[in-house]
């Protein structure tokens, strides 16, 4: 079978692609092996989809702590702004919520697979479903790809639209990474970004599944500060999740046992005289209560053994029996509950993948491979990632839309 353009994943990276160089009239195909598209963007943001960040140029660089300027060009071809215009222009109303992250008014991540699975029969773009085996290389040149089933698909150019080695189940099994490096490309190891933290200590076990919000969340590296920030984070069996913990991950450069600290401040609110009075406030006016029933006004139930247990006090003490140092160390652990880091959760519990194609090898205008001809590639197959808030899939849809429109020109000039 023969095409203009293909595109292998059918993800979003892949569809935004497809549906750029199709503006020009080229004939696009894409190459998905699941059953539809989008498999993994139907679970995005707890299934809502945060679809960008509705923000400049200038945050969307700051929050991607890895190669965020090579994407300066891609994001000022396509802006969230424009992404968030086009989705608008699809039927799909969308809001933006607290720290600028953009929904679909549904909050259904499925809205969005939709509107690109109408927009692709729309614009007359098949999507057949096939496992890609390996492309084809010929004469120094990508043209094509060949799939399982023994298949050949030829085409002018060919995007990698792959997705990294997160969340294997969707689709993303790395298969991109090979494919890259049988054209010639080196790859930046894969690790995870976005991703939960085992923790040493028990007593997270405590609380499997407590959301803690409006706390501050310090990761430290010895006596250096590598994340600061206030929000929301989860506390799981095996430690840490949730939003702060995500971001905080993608910062942390190989996570071993004993390399990294984790502080949580439950009442950054307060500062420690000021947790201190409170305290003294609360044994005053309930003297004879058990501190148990007290840290219920201060604390999540799920907390309060915890608590008692790391400040070696009962919690059936009496409030008038509370010492200067007892008080002194529930303000203490209050303003920094301490686990020590031992690692990450599996690659496969990922958001998004760290490492890639690097981008040296990757032209910044065009998304085009500068080591093989033909060959371009768009999403997070590229050595580029972000912090949680919508910043993945706008990189995804700006190197797509980057690539389309390159993929759309070199067509046409090889017409000339």
């Amino acid at each position: 079978m023969e095409t203009d353009h293909l595109f292998i994943g059918g993800g979003p990276a892949g569809v935004f692609a497809a549906l750029t160089a199709a503006r020009s009239g080229g004939k696009c195909i894409i190459l998905e092996q699941n059953e539809s598209i989008g498999r993994k963007l139907r679970i995005t943001g707890k299934g809502r989809c945060n679809l960008t960040n509705n923000c400049g140029t200038d945050t969307l660089i700051a929050k991607i702590p890895r190669n965020g300027r090579f994407l300066y060009s891609a994001f000022s071809r396509c802006s969230p702004q424009d992404v968030m215009e086009y989705f608008e222009s699809l039927g799909v109303p969308l809001k933006t919520e607290r720290g600028n992250r953009v929904f679909p008014v549904s909050d259904r991540a499925a809205d969005i697979a939709e509107a690109l699975k109408k927009a692709l029969k729309k614009a007359g773009i098949p999507v057949i479903r096939g496992k890609v085996k390996r492309l084809c290389l010929e004469n120094g040149r990508c043209t094509g790809a060949v799939t399982a089933d023994g298949k050949i698909y030829r085409a002018k150019n060919v995007l990698l639209a792959t997705g990294g080695a997160s969340y294997p189940a969707t689709g993303s099994t790395g298969d991109g990474y090979r494919f890259a490096q049988e054209a010639g490309h080196t790859l930046v190891p894969p690790v995870p970004s976005l991703i939960p933290l085992e923790a040493e200590e028990d007593w997270c076990a405590e609380a499997p599944g407590l959301t803690l919000k409006n706390v501050r969340l310090r990761i430290l590296e010895k006596n250096k500060c590598r994340f600061d920030e206030q929000g929301e984070l989860m506390l799981m069996a095996y430690g840490l999740s949730g939003p702060l913990t995500l971001s905080a991950s993608t910062l942390l450069k190989d996570p071993v046992p004993g390399k990294y600290t984790a502080e949580i401040d439950l009442k950054p609110a307060l500062s420690v005289q000021q947790l201190d009075q409170r305290f003294l406030r609360e044994f005053s006016d309930a003297p004879n209560e058990a501190l148990g029933q007290i840290l219920r006004r201060l604390l999540p139930a799920q907390l309060i053994a915890p608590v008692c247990t790391l400040c070696s006090i009962p919690p059936d003490t009496r409030g008038h029996s509370i010492t200067k140092i007892q008080r002194s160390a529930l303000v203490g652990q209050l303003k920094k509950m301490t686990l020590h880091i031992t690692g990450t959760r599996p690659l496969a519990e990922a958001i998004v993948t760290r490492g890639g194609i690097p981008v040296k090898e990757i032209d910044a205008r065009t998304m085009a491979s500068k080591i093989m001809p033909g060959l371009y590639f768009a999403g997070e197959i590229i050595d580029a990632d972000g912090f949680t808030g919508g910043f993945n899939l706008q990189i995804a849809f700006s190197t797509a839309y980057s690539a389309g429109l390159a993929m759309a020109q070199e067509a046409a000039d090889d017409t000339d």
